[in-house]
């Protein structure tokens, strides 16, 4: 197998190359940056706000390719597949629900579907420049779905001659994916581009996965203060759906076509001021053919939506930022079911949102900085909802501590799913009070991090079901827990890796039926531990070791106790070899231990799988 024909490498490699290579390539000498937490540009050693960053140079070394897998190395953050690569995957911020993170690319909502959820199943790591993970209710900045926090994606932007790059691979479960990447600027153009194509079978009948991506953000700067952009993006995934292991469907198949452009506007006219604006469009079409459930024939949803996000930023004085704009949205969401007993029924739900905002951002003396916001949201069908958000940061200089906490509310409005199914288009948003406070250290000139975040969420409002299967604002529930992460770099090229998260999730509520009053909330595990390893060797081979152990997840027994889940531990093994600077092979083997687990009760994942391809870059 590929990898474990690079794993030898070490014990040929005769010398130490000196030369620069992809693979040894430094890492930024400056500060890395945080955007999400205050949309403003702040050292991620000064955020107010629990953030981790993930960039494009941490994705390449352990070979990731979709953004659903950099995440799962993230404390706080759960990521539940239902089943093999290609079925809906969901994410869980702090134990809170699926469609309660509000998830970025650009500045763009990209929240989908008549479950207001964001499926992470067919989001591709193609022509990203770095993830950015901020937890804790963010609506003040980011409005609805942000009520557990946010992941902001940033797409690279082209600069310098332009580079390109294509990678091949192939392996297990009849796996095939080739990706092509491109960027660069001419003159006062700038350009990044990134197409993908995934085949594979996974493991089961009717498992089929085919993902045909692209996207590209297309710049013209005419002057240092102007910037004027767009993004485009498309997707498109055939799927087969096989179902559980005790409900097989043998020829179910979901179809998802997915594309938005967005105009971007970047104005900075003096050096204290600074205008951003943001028009977009995007479109989600499905089809689930034939449907087989026996009460449904084939279904086709489609979901439109439009937003504009105006953001003015004013640094009033050398200490104090203010941060102001307006966000409107108009999203209509529809499916047609064909019902087996009562015919044809088109069921639809038009949203629409206008909201204002205001955050000023004090940093009275260096090292201090203090973030005081509050936002006002009216929408058509349920009305108005305000939030706030205070926050506060400081780093101790002679002894590189970062201190920061928290405390904010968050809303999530109910789902086109909720009231449509529930036919009920008076639900009000869940909503929450969260608060948190971490500390994080350096030692050893910064080669040694350790921190650690405590966090409390209560919610109300929660959507759930009486007796009469009705969606009712019924429920209530609390999270809270501990998340922990240590990073060593004792020498240049090796690096260690750990993130721990306890979690304690309980249903408060005995009003919803579907879980009884104090069981804990399905499929949030209550231990999360994740450790990676990782090595330079003869400045030409990089290898890679990471686990993920999971365990005390229980899953809904509707209307009874929760029954529990095994739990699992997860070992991949990953290697790149550089042949010289235009030329590398690679290869991993994920589940090396060949792990028999499901994230999701009856939907068992991928078993050992091993594969390998080659890297050009020109």
């Amino acid at each position: 197998m590929a990898a474990a024909i690079l794993l030898a490498a070490p014990f040929i490699c005769r010398a130490q190359d000196a030369t620069s290579s992809a693979l040894s390539k430094p890492e930024a000498e400056t500060e890395e940056i945080v955007v999400s937490a205050t949309r403003l540009s702040t050292p991620e050693d000064e955020s107010p706000a629990s953030v981790t960053v993930i960039t494009a140079r941490d994705m390449e070394i352990k070979q990731i390719r979709r953004v659903a897998d950099a995440l799962r190395e993230v404390p706080g953050l759960s990521i539940v597949q239902t089943g093999t690569p290609g079925q809906l995957t969901s994410l869980f911020t702090r134990g809170l629900g699926s469609d309660q993170t509000q998830v970025l690319l650009d500045g763009i909502p990209i929240n989908q579907g008549l479950a207001g959820l964001f499926n992470f199943a067919d989001l591709v790591v193609d022509d990203i420049d770095r993830i950015e993970i901020v937890r804790g209710p963010q609506s003040t900045l980011y409005g609805p779905r942000a009520l557990a926090g946010v992941v902001q994606i940033f797409t690279k932007h082209g600069s310098g001659p332009p580079v390109s790059e294509f990678n091949f691979e192939a392996g297990s479960f009849s796996l095939f994916r080739e990706t092509f990447t491109s960027s660069g600027a001419v003159d006062k153009f700038d350009y990044s581009v990134g197409l993908s194509r995934l085949d594979t079978d996974n493991d089961r009948p009717n498992n089929q996965y085919r993902l045909s991506n692209g996207i590209a953000n297309l710049g013209w700067s005419p002057n240092e203060q102007l910037r004027i952009s767009s993004l485009f993006t498309y997707s498109r995934a055939d799927a087969g759906s096989p179902n559980s292991i005790f409900d097989p469907r043998p020829i179910d198949n979901l179809l998802t076509e997915r594309w938005l452009v967005a105009p971007h506007i970047d104005y900075k006219p003096v050096e204290w001021w600074e205008h951003k604006l943001i028009v977009s469009y995007d479109e989600e079409r499905q089809v689930n053919d034939p449907n087989e459930d026996g009460f449904v024939f084939a279904t086709r949803a489609l979901f439109q939506r439009f937003t504009v996000d105006y953001q003015n930023d004013l640094k009033a004085a050398s200490w104090l930022t203010l941060t102001s704009g307006v966000f409107y949205s108009q999203v209509d969401a529809g499916q047609h079911r064909p019902l087996v007993l009562f015919g044809d029924t088109f069921i639809s739900d038009y949203t629409e949102e206008t909201a204002v905002f205001l955050q000023a951002s004090v940093t009275p003396f260096k090292g201090l900085n203090l973030v005081a916001g509050g936002r006002y949201d009216h929408f058509n069908q349920f009305g108005d909802i305000g939030t706030y958000r205070f926050a506060g940061s400081y780093l101790i200089p002679k002894t590189d501590t970062h201190l920061h906490a928290s405390v904010a509310t968050g809303f999530s409005p109910p789902s086109s799913q909720d009231k449509i199914f529930g036919n009920n288009f008076g639900l009000k948003p869940v909503e929450n009070l969260g608060w948190d406070a971490g500390i994080e250290q350096r030692f050893w000139e910064g080669r040694v991090l350790i921190g650690a975040t405590y966090f409390h969420n209560d919610l109300s409002n929660v959507i759930g079901f009486n007796g009469l299967f009705e969606t009712l604002n019924l429920g209530s529930a609390t999270t809270q827990g501990v998340e922990t992460e240590i990073k060593v770099t004792p020498i240049p090229d090796l690096t260690f890796a750990l993130a721990y998260t306890y979690l304690d999730t309980e249903k408060t509520s005995s009003a919803d039926i579907s879980q009884l009053e104090g069981a804990r909330l399905p499929r949030r595990p209550r231990n999360e531990v994740y450790v990676s390893a990782s090595y330079l060797w003869c400045k030409k081979l990089r290898t890679t070791i990471e686990a993920k152990f999971v365990n005390a997840r229980e899953e809904l027994n509707f209307g009874g106790p929760n029954f529990d889940i095994e739990d699992y531990a997860v070992v991949n093994l990953i290697a790149e070899y550089e042949v010289n600077s235009h030329f590398s092979i690679f290869g991993r083997i994920e589940n090396l231990g060949n792990e028999q687990y499901s994230e999701v009760f009856g939907f068992p994942a991928l078993g050992r799988g091993a594969y390998g391809g080659f890297k050009l870059r020109f």
